[in-house]
């Protein structure tokens, strides 16, 4: 119905915001993430929405980037995941790590957002995998089929005896040139050299 509303910023909330609109105030549920960053009352602000109809509610959710709202829409087509539990990942998660999670096949990092159990997590890793490449301006691709998956495999199995997620590993790998003459050593040493600024 709407792509998205301009107005001044008038109510924050921990989960909602307000937004005035030549005088109508717009109530959005939106990820505690992008809550947080709202704290300038009296600003003006562009949210992309998402209608929400239901026989006893009409709710609208908002995000600041339209990717977000893209996430936000491929992640209730996932079965289980409703428009709550998707702001509940989008609140834990950014969509680079919600990306490399899917990617690393890491279900414990999105069944850490409340009210998403492990078996929902692994439906999410399921049903997006295939459409990861509909997540845009992510920078460069990291693909784990390729030819270099086995090098890929065993530095995020080092990475995870070591304590660390697949998901942190894999960020952690984005940008290292990878290629069949990479030893796992040498890249297990960058990427935990890298994990010492991220």
């Amino acid at each position: 119905m709407y792509s998205y509303i301009s107005g001044e910023l008038v109510e924050v909330n921990d989960d909602f915001i307000v937004v005035d609109n030549h005088g109508i105030g717009y109530r959005f549920f939106v990820p505690k993430s992008m809550a947080f960053q709202m704290n300038h009352i009296g600003e003006q602000i562009r949210v992309y929405t998402y209608l929400h109809v239901r026989e006893d509610a009409m709710q609208m959710f908002g995000f600041p980037t339209k990717e977000e709202l893209e996430i936000f829409k491929l992640l209730i087509g996932v079965n289980g995941i409703g428009p709550k539990g998707a702001l509940a990942i989008l609140s834990i998660m950014s969509i680079q790590d919600l990306r490399f999670a899917i990617l690393s096949e890491d279900a414990k990092a999105i069944a850490a957002a409340p009210g998403v159990g492990a078996k929902t997590a692994q439906r999410v890793i399921i049903d997006l995998k295939d459409k990861i490449d509909t997540f845009a301006d992510l920078g460069e691709s990291i693909e784990l089929s390729d030819t270099n998956n086995q090098i890929k495999t065993e530095v995020i199995e080092a990475m995870t005896s070591l304590g660390y997620s697949a998901s942190q590993a894999l960020h952690a790998m984005e940008g290292l040139e990878i290629n069949e003459d990479s030893k796992v050593e040498v890249v297990l040493k960058e990427v935990l050299k890298k994990m010492a600024f991220l």
